[in-house]
């Protein structure tokens, strides 16, 4: 490194092999590791959201890794504050923060801040949902812009979703939501961070996935969902989109064979990591892009 302090963010598709990556990253450039997958930091179901091992976090020291449980709420914000805190601590070792996961939006707000518009009531939220349903998002746009005129060239006048978040933003707070963004400050300088994402080729990913999913069910993943279900979680918590649960409670209630759950979990799966390769190429463009089998290149890129 060039003795200035930097922050690693190691980002992928799932299987990709972000977390040996890290592990060897950490080993040459005595790092830390800290998570960036908003799945990995629920206590209880290390198997299924494929955690770092317990021999891994003892090789290596690693951060934010299940320390939620799944009945409680955990959000991008909470998120932030925790890795913002634990890379300053990681600093003032003299060592090197390695952010690594597969939440982009986690990446998002650590690299551009987290806007900190006040809780707006649900009534008060939906009541101008009602009334744009009453008149129509046309209408409703123009209401927008006479209300906001600094939103114009910032939300589409078909972007249904961020007119009314616009709109209820102005009407609650007084302040137009292009401020609210516009003033967002991130909480790290631009330049400390150097950003790899790990792009290997797609038979590659394939067969990885294929390989985790049977290694997850000989591991336990069925133990850990019947542990799950008897907590009797919301089904509104984010927790339940992990992939897997649901696949393997229909095995369990006999609705899907033991070979149909894991065709299931390796589709959902795939499907999963062609999300977060769109999210890279729309919204990770300055990102550096390399085979995870090539890591002198990964190596070479972050000590540059």
């Amino acid at each position: 490194m060039d003795g200035k302090p930097k922050i690693i963010l190691l980002a992928g598709p799932t299987a990709s092999g972000k977390s040996k990556i890290a592990i060897r990253l950490s080993k040459s450039l005595n790092g830390e590791i800290i998570n960036a997958d908003s799945m990995q930091v629920y206590k209880e179901l290390r198997i299924l959201t494929s955690r770092p091992t317990a021999s891994d976090e003892k090789k290596i020291k690693h951060h934010l890794y299940g320390i939620i449980l799944v009945k409680n709420k955990f959000s991008t914000g909470h998120w932030l504050e925790l890795a913002t805190k634990k890379i300053k601590e990681i600093f003032k070792k003299n060592k090197t923060p390695i952010v690594v996961g597969g939440t982009g939006l986690y990446y998002k707000a650590l690299l551009d801040g987290l806007v900190k518009i006040p809780n707006i009531p649900i009534i008060f939220r939906n009541k101008i949902r009602l009334h744009h349903k009453k008149i129509g998002q046309e209408r409703f746009y123009n209401k927008l812009l006479k209300l906001d005129s600094k939103v114009k060239n910032f939300i589409s006048s078909n972007d249904i979703q961020r007119t009314l978040r616009a709109y209820e933003v102005k009407k609650y707070t007084n302040k137009s939501l292009y401020e609210w963004i516009k003033y967002t400050k991130p909480n790290f300088d631009q330049k400390l961070f150097k950003k790899i994402f790990l792009n290997p080729p797609r038979s590659c990913l394939i067969d990885k996935i294929n390989l985790r999913v049977e290694k997850m069910l000989k591991q336990g993943a069925k133990k850990e969902v019947i542990e799950f279900f008897k907590l009797k979680v919301n089904k509104d918590m984010s927790v339940n989109k992990i992939i897997g649960i649901h696949e393997i409670g229909n095995y369990l209630n006999n609705s899907l064979s033991l070979q149909a759950v894991k065709e299931l979990i390796k589709i959902k799966t795939r499907q999963y990591a062609k999300r977060q390769f769109t999210w890279a190429r729309g919204k990770m463009t300055s990102w550096e892009m390399i085979n995870p089998n090539n890591y002198k290149e990964i190596l070479k890129k972050v000590t540059n």
